[in-house]
């Protein structure tokens, strides 16, 4: 069953071009973070442990791609994983052709 939370994710990830659900004192959230604006990408944060329903919205974004970690990346509207596969992406040259899709008029 689909918590009332998914909507306010999928609300959340169709309206921003690159979303992390982060935790402010997780250590692979900040480098995710970090690894956005070096390359001078706009990214939309949220807090999971700086809000009320954090743990609710945790929740849901687990329902909807069975990761229960953070953070959790979408770029353009697409679930891409954690930290580390955010860094494989980059490594292997494929975030750069994501971020192309995510903001195309740039």
């Amino acid at each position: 069953m689909a918590s009332k939370y998914q909507s306010q994710v999928k609300e959340l990830v169709s309206a921003n071009p690159v979303m992390v659900f982060s935790k402010s004192w997780c250590p692979y959230c900040r480098q995710a973070k970090q690894t956005f604006d070096k390359e001078n990408v706009e990214h939309t944060d949220l807090e999971l442990d700086q809000i009320d329903i954090g743990d609710a919205i945790q929740s849901a974004i687990y329902e909807l791609t069975s990761q229960r970690t953070v953070p959790a990346i979408f770029i353009g509207g697409k679930f891409v994983g954690g930290n580390s596969d955010l860094q494989t992406l980059k490594r292997n040259g494929q975030l750069k052709a994501l971020l192309k899709e995510a903001f195309p008029e740039e």
